[in-house]
């Protein structure tokens, strides 16, 4: 599957297998910006593509499935009426759009035989090199395969995407670049980022670097399992129920989910947009305080973003100590059922590991975080139907950048190949369907609201004490289920272990997941939760675990 794209500093053409659209010219360090973005551009000298008026069989389709009773001469009727409005479509299709810039040349890389491929969590290798000089200068980054990366093969894990060849470069791949990074490669995840294991992807599971038989943890299983292998130095993964958090914890390494709206999701794969995060994986807190430096801030084109968003020099808070931070072990996020006891032991030593490095440690409650999964769980399967499915990627409704080609690519992808969809994906289809067609969406507009309530709980707490710890996950790396397993088990070992990540996806918190230690040959994570914007806080605390005798 090798690509023949051919690059240049001031452009490039791309070349893809299937329904991958002929990327647009970049102009360097001219290209398409937030500013630009917003200026209607000049009309496009290629030649328009053929937009059909509806057939009649078609508008009788569509009548029905609203539950319209229509005669043949009303829908006629209304045929004619559409003239007027598709001869608008067709002239959107005369005009060039925005894009987002491709700055640094690169060659389209290979897909890695097994033998460079020993945790089968490449997917894609590359060396794309950026800026001479910056903070990343001599970083080697893997992103995960739901970013998009000009001119190299994108698949999120399913192979209902395999052929897409994204044209622009995600605001984070241009901002790692910018900041001297060099991308290696794109790591594997699961199908359509849906699961917390590793073992979803069409390419295969990923396998735990420290016990191959077991789970690597997901979505970023890849991302994670490389910098653990130290076959990168750092990562990005992307979080809507954990993904950061959950392969760093079963993996051994540092996994931050940033502030919701903290780091642009721009040219990334969505799931939901209320939940959707993107954050650094690395080996070291001042590690993963480096990259969030390079990537965080506002680029006008994501809509999850405030306006008045503020960065900070996240590597300066990290003192080497915890003198003066109150951290609270939060009661309920211990003693799950599925628990297992020397996971919540070490979190516990993990706390009083921070008290001998200077914080106050005590024990809170806050009772409605045994409900956050209910609340995740009504949000995550109505909105990725809408939006992830029904959307076919990036729905609507919403102001900032399109990945029109992706856009395309997956929503006729999608359609022909729907049986290869994972369990899990046809899980989400099955429920979120039903949910919206005969509860018209209630259960997911009072979950919307209960978060808010959600937030508040997790706000108080914060009052009384500067950051929240408990276990990343109940239990430490399954093994993962064979080829042949039965359904109920594959999904179970997707979605077993989400119970204390996916709250801070609903209310936004900033969460970290540390190696708190190993227990019989595996790692134990511990998580760290703070206020929004204070990032700094729960990374400098993760650092001086790292740092405590």
């Amino acid at each position: 599957m090798r690509s023949s794209s051919k690059y240049s500093r001031r452009g490039f053409i791309a070349g893809s297998t299937g329904l991958a659209a002929t990327a647009v010219a970049a102009r360097g360090a001219g290209a398409a910006t937030a500013d630009t973005a917003a200026q209607m551009p000049p009309p496009a000298t290629t030649v328009a593509r053929s937009l059909r008026k509806p057939p009649l069989r078609e508008l009788e389709r569509i009548a029905r499935s609203y539950g319209l009773q229509l005669g043949r001469e009303d829908l006629e009727s209304f045929r004619n009426l559409m003239d007027g409005v598709l001869a608008s479509y067709r002239r959107l299709d005369q005009f060039t759009e925005p894009t987002l810039p491709v700055k640094y040349p690169r060659e389209p890389g290979y897909r890695p035989p097994a033998s460079e491929n020993r945790l089968n969590a490449w997917y894609w290798k590359c060396s794309i090199k950026g800026a001479e000089t910056g903070p990343l200068a001599g970083k080697k980054v893997a992103v995960k395969d739901n970013v998009c990366v000009a001119g190299v093969p994108m698949m999120n894990g399913s192979s209902v995407l395999e052929g897409y060849v994204p044209d622009v470069d995600a605001t984070i791949v241009t901002r790692i670049l910018d900041a001297g990074g060099e991308i290696v490669g794109k790591a594997v995840c699961e199908h359509l980022c849906f699961s917390g294991g590793s073992h979803t992807s069409d390419t295969g599971p990923v396998l735990n670097p420290h016990d191959p038989k077991r789970s690597a943890g997901g979505s970023s299983s890849g991302s994670a399992a490389l910098v653990a292998a130290g076959e990168c130095d750092l990562a990005i993964g992307g979080d809507q129920g954990g993904s950061v958090r959950i392969p760093s914890s079963y993996s051994g390494t540092v996994g931050h989910k940033p502030t919701y709206g903290l780091v642009p999701y721009t040219g990334v794969f969505p799931i939901e947009l209320t939940l959707d995060h993107t954050g650094p994986i690395a080996r070291t807190a001042a590690d993963a305080a480096l990259l969030l430096e390079a990537i965080a801030g506002r680029d006008g084109l994501d809509p999850r973003q405030p306006h008045d968003l503020k960065t900070e020099a996240y590597t300066r808070q990290l003192t080497g100590d915890a003198r003066g931070l109150r951290i609270g072990l939060v009661k309920e996020g211990f003693g799950w059922p599925n628990s297992e006891p020397d996971v919540d032991d070490m979190v516990a030593q993990a706390g009083q590991r921070l008290a001998r490095a200077g914080a106050e440690v005590k024990e809170v409650s806050v009772p409605l975080h045994r409900d956050g999964i209910h609340i995740w769980n009504a949000i995550a399967v109505e909105g990725a139907t809408m939006l992830m499915v029904a959307g076919n990627s990036m729905g609507t409704n919403w102001k900032g950048h399109y990945t029109t080609s992706l856009l395309d690519f997956y929503g006729r992808s999608r359609r022909v190949r729907a049986n290869d969809l994972s369990e899990t994906v046809k899980l989400v289809i099955l429920l979120g369907q039903y949910m919206q067609d005969n509860y018209q969406g209630r259960y997911y507009a009072k979950a919307q609201n209960l978060a808010r309530v959600l937030r508040a709980a997790y706000d108080e707490a914060l009052k009384e004490v500067d950051l929240l710890l408990m276990p990343t996950l109940p239990l430490k790396a399954t093994l993962i289920p064979p080829a042949d397993a039965p359904r109920e088990e594959y999904v179970a070992r997707a979605l077993e272990m989400i119970a204390n990540t996916c709250p801070f996806d609903v209310t936004g918190h900033p969460a970290v997941s540390f190696p708190a230690g190993m227990s019989g040959g595996l790692p134990v994570g511990a998580m760290l939760a703070g206020r929004h914007w204070e990032d700094g806080t729960v990374l400098r605390a993760a650092d001086a675990f790292e740092k405590a005798a």
